[in-house]
C-alpha cells in the first residue's frame, strides 16, 4: 500500500512583521489588510506545525497543493522552504504553486516559486516538462502504483481576483505526458491549486476559479480512474469526475493551519491509499480536534460539484 498525505492553502505568514515598501502600491496590500481583519486571526502556526509533522509519520509522499505562502514575500518564502525541508528529512515532498505565491507579475516573472522550491518540484520525466516562469510543469514522480503530477495554475491576477490559468501549452504537454507508458501503466494522482470541477457560474469562475477548468478536463478524458488533489477553497470536500474511460476521485484539502470550528474546515491534512494493484482502496483525512491538541479520522464529504 502506497500513501499519500495531501495538504494544502499552508498561508506561511511573514515573522518578521510587514515589508513596507514591497507592499506599496500593488496587490500586496489588500492581501494585508485581509491578514489584518481576518486570515492572521485564524491561520495558527502551531497547528501548521502539528501538521506537517503528523502527516510526514503517516504517510510515503506528501504533496502540497499551493498557497504555501501569504502575499510572496521573501521571508514567507525563506520561512515555508525551512518548513517544508524539515517535512522532506523523512518523506518526499512534492508541490505545486498556488496564487497567493506568485502574488504579482515580477514574483512570476522572476521565478521567485521555483528558485525557492526547486527541490521539491524534480521531475521524473524532466523532457516532457515545460520551462514555464512557475517552474518546470507538467511534473511527474514515478512511485510505485502512482504517477503523481503536478500542474501550474497559479498566475499573477488584479486585485481581488484570485482565478487560475493552466494554458493551452502547459494542458498539450500534461496530454503527453499521460500517456507516456511509465505514466498510462500507473494511477494518476493529479495536483493542482485551483478547483478542477466547478459548477458556479462562469462570472465566479473568472473570478477565483480555474478559467480554463474545461479545457483541464478534457486533458484528464484518458484515464480511467485516479485522483485530482487540489485546493484554494479552504474545505475538505470530494466529488466524482466522469471520464469516457471512467471516473476519477477529485478531492480539495482545507488550509493546513486553520483554526475553526467547523471540522471539514479546520487544519488537517487528507489521506490515500493506493494498492500495489494501482486501486483507490482508500479516500479520507486526519484533522485536529476542537481542541488542537490531537488527531481524529474524518471523512471527507461528497458532493455533486467540488464547488
Amino acid at each position: 500500500m502506497f500513501r499519500i498525505a495531501h495538504i494544502s492553502d499552508l498561508h506561511v505568514l511573514s515573522r518578521t512583521g510587514a515589508e513596507w515598501r514591497a507592499m506599496l502600491f500593488n496587490k500586496r496590500i489588500t492581501g494585508y489588510a485581509n491578514t489584518l481583519l481576518r486570515r492572521g486571526r485564524v491561520h495558527r502556526r502551531d497547528f501548521l506545525i502539528a501538521v506537517l509533522q503528523a502527516a510526514s509519520k503517516e504517510a510515503d509522499h506528501v504533496v502540497v497543493t499551493g498557497d504555501i505562502t501569504n502575499l510572496a514575500l521573501e521571508s514567507e518564502y525563506d520561512d515555508a522552504r525551512s518548513l517544508l525541508s524539515g517535512v522532506a528529512r523523512s518523506v518526499e515532498v512534492t508541490v505545486v504553486p498556488g496564487n497567493h505565491d506568485l502574488y504579482l507579475p515580477p514574483i512570476f516573472h522572476e521565478r521567485h516559486f521555483a528558485y525557492h522550491f526547486g527541490d521539491f518540484l524534480k521531475s521524473d520525466l524532466p523532457e516532457l516538462a515545460l520551462d514555464l516562469p512557475a517552474g518546470p510543469f507538467p511534473s511527474v514522480k514515478l512511485r510505485g502504483p502512482v504517477a503523481i503530477v503536478g500542474v501550474s495554475s497559479a498566475v499573477p491576477r488584479p486585485p481581488f481576483i484570485a482565478s487560475g490559468f493552466v494554458g493551452d501549452k502547459q494542458l498539450d504537454a500534461l496530454v503527453r505526458m499521460l500517456a507516456h507508458p511509465e505514466v498510462a501503466r500507473r494511477t494518476a494522482v493529479i495536483l493542482i491549486h485551483h478547483p478542477p470541477v466547478d459548477g458556479r457560474s462562469r462570472i465566479a469562475q473568472m473570478r477565483d476559479g480555474l478559467v480554463d477548468g474545461a479545457a483541464f478536463r478534457r486533458a484528464l478524458a484518458p484515464l480511467a480512474r485516479g485522483l485530482v488533489l487540489f485546493g484554494h477553497v479552504h474545505m475538505r470536500v470530494r466529488c466524482v469526475l466522469p471520464t469516457p474511460a471512467g471516473t476519477l476521485d477529485v478531492v480539495a484539502a482545507s488550509g493546513a493551519a486553520l483554526d475553526h470550528p467547523n471540522a471539514s474546515v479546520r487544519a488537517g491534512f487528507n489521506l490515500y491509499d493506493i494498492a500495489g494493484d494501482g486501486a483507490i482502496e482508500r479516500i479520507g483525512a486526519r484533522v485536529l480536534d476542537a481542541s488542537g491538541s490531537a488527531f481524529e479520522n474524518a471523512s471527507i464529504a461528497e458532493r455533486t460539484e467540488c464547488i
